[in-house]
């Protein structure tokens, strides 16, 4: 159903399956130049292989379950088949724990929040680190109390285990990121779940930045080390089609009802009873993703094939070519330490990340992303800035250059050095040239970026229409 393949070099077959590869974009003086993607974090490009199996899939795709029509019976089968794919990429236990599939990693732990079934007085431990996704919900459903970064931004694991200990046994849960997708950093998950289980709590690993770069697994249920729930985004790792996946213990899920109800949640439903579906499918309200579902599995057999841990280690080799770059120029400063994936945060001295991000696009092509990242409170850490009620202003006038932030390149095993070395040199030309880019550059308030000022905001807009088809 999802096809294997057997391969020697895998990052080059990942570069030369990745669509789009080859983009040229506009750049000033009215050139065009090979698109580089360095914001993989956000979100990757799909592949090839699979666009052209979900062009098959496609023909066969049907509402699924209870369908009693050929392209409905194989739906049925693609769907159920793909949460077991996801399950055996990760080391779940096919019998002991379940796939719920959900839009992503932030619907997954929102989902979370509301079936561990926390009540008043239940604690939840999780970081200073955290994308909002990792940080908000459990506010709404428990006392948070968080541990604490250093300057280089890793976890006090000591304060971690005091916190545990402190609290005992109200901690419920300790929600933690497998990988910053602000620096890059990874977190010893294991460990950690070693030392949650030590005091009676679960863990949830937010895997959004790990499972796209590292080999992983959750470890059996009998382990001390055995990750109990685990969220990650298809999105992140080249299937972009609005699926993800919240995996955790069965039982767990066998308990209570879910939030959202409806549709393909029930058995049976009477006048004053209503009794629910068996994991996952009271967890899955409504008709599901199929496409994304069957993107998601195929994507992942196809990473198995080509080998995680081989890409992997080409990301590796990237990531510190890249920091050894930088590194060598002093106008610049990184932010983070090691271990880390491909994620690489920095600053020019004296310029607007805002405005390095804006030159990195209109100068040369390069697609990085600028700001906080969804972890505003990480980032003033690193950045050593307090809190600021002052600050909502700009968001309020669409002025977020003014806003503290950074400039984040993420990479993936799919990227060369020879993207870096085009990104590193235009890095050393803007550094020998602040001034002038200060001054030829200019704040949009529609667009929400710098833009050249001799380069029309609406004859921007306009090219932008015209290449989405508006």
């Amino acid at each position: 159903m999802f096809p294997l393949q057997v391969v020697n070099r895998p990052n080059a077959a990942l570069r030369s399956n990745i669509h789009g590869i080859d983009l040229k974009v506009p750049v000033l003086g009215g050139k065009k130049k090979p698109f580089i993607f360095f914001d993989n974090a956000a979100s990757t490009p799909p592949l090839k292989t699979v666009l052209q199996q979900m062009d098959e899939f496609m023909k066969w795709y049907s509402g699924v379950h209870r369908g009693t029509g050929y392209k409905s019976l194989v739906s049925s089968r693609v769907y159920d088949h793909s949460h077991d794919v996801i399950a055996e990429f990760v080391g779940a236990d096919p019998v002991l724990d379940t796939v719920v599939l959900v839009k992503n990693t932030t619907e997954a732990i929102n989902k979370l929040s509301y079936r561990l079934g926390l009540k008043p007085g239940d604690i939840v431990l999780t970081t200073e680190m955290e994308h909002h996704s990792n940080d908000l919900p459990w506010r709404q459903q428990a006392r948070v109390e968080y541990v604490q970064v250093d300057a280089h931004g890793r976890l006090n694991m000591e304060q971690l285990q005091n916190l545990l200990k402190k609290n005992y046994p109200r901690v419920k849960l300790v929600a933690v990121c497998g990988a910053s997708n602000v620096t890059g950093h990874i977190n010893d998950v294991h460990r950690i779940a070693e030392l949650a289980h030590g005091f009676g709590a679960r863990i949830l690993v937010d895997g959004a930045q790990l499972i796209p770069h590292h080999c992983f697994n959750m470890k059996p249920h009998s382990h001390p080390q055995h990750i109990d729930f685990l969220a990650f985004s298809g999105h992140k790792i080249f299937a972009p089609y609005g699926c993800g996946a919240l995996i955790g213990p069965r039982w767990l899920f066998e308990q209570g009802a879910p939030e959202y109800s409806g549709g393909g949640t029930v058995n049976m439903v009477f006048r004053d009873t209503v009794y629910w579906g068996s994991p996952p499918d009271r967890d899955e309200a409504g008709s599901p993703n199929v496409p994304g579902a069957y993107a998601l599995a195929a994507t992942l057999q196809y990473l198995k094939s080509l080998g995680m841990l081989q890409l992997s280690r080409n990301e590796q080799r990237l990531t510190s070519y890249l920091m050894e770059g930088l590194g060598r120029n002093r106008e610049v400063i990184l932010y983070g330490s090691t271990p880390r994936v491909g994620v690489v945060t920095f600053n020019i001295k004296g310029l607007s990340h805002a405005l390095v991000g804006a030159i990195l696009c209109f100068e040369a092509g390069i697609g990085v992303r600028t700001g906080c990242f969804c972890a505003q409170g990480y980032v003033r850490r690193l950045l050593e800035e307090t809190e600021n009620p002052d600050h909502l202003q700009y968001y309020m006038k669409r002025e977020l250059h003014k806003l503290p932030g950074m400039v984040r390149v993420s990479l993936a095993a799919y990227n060369t050095e020879r993207e870096i070395d085009i990104f590193l040199q235009l890095v050393e030309q803007i550094c020998q040239n602040k001034k002038a880019y200060r001054d030829s550059y200019q704040w949009s308030e529609q667009l929400g970026t710098y833009v050249p000022k001799d380069l029309g905001v609406e004859s921007l807009l306009e090219e932008i229409y015209q290449r989405v088809g508006f």
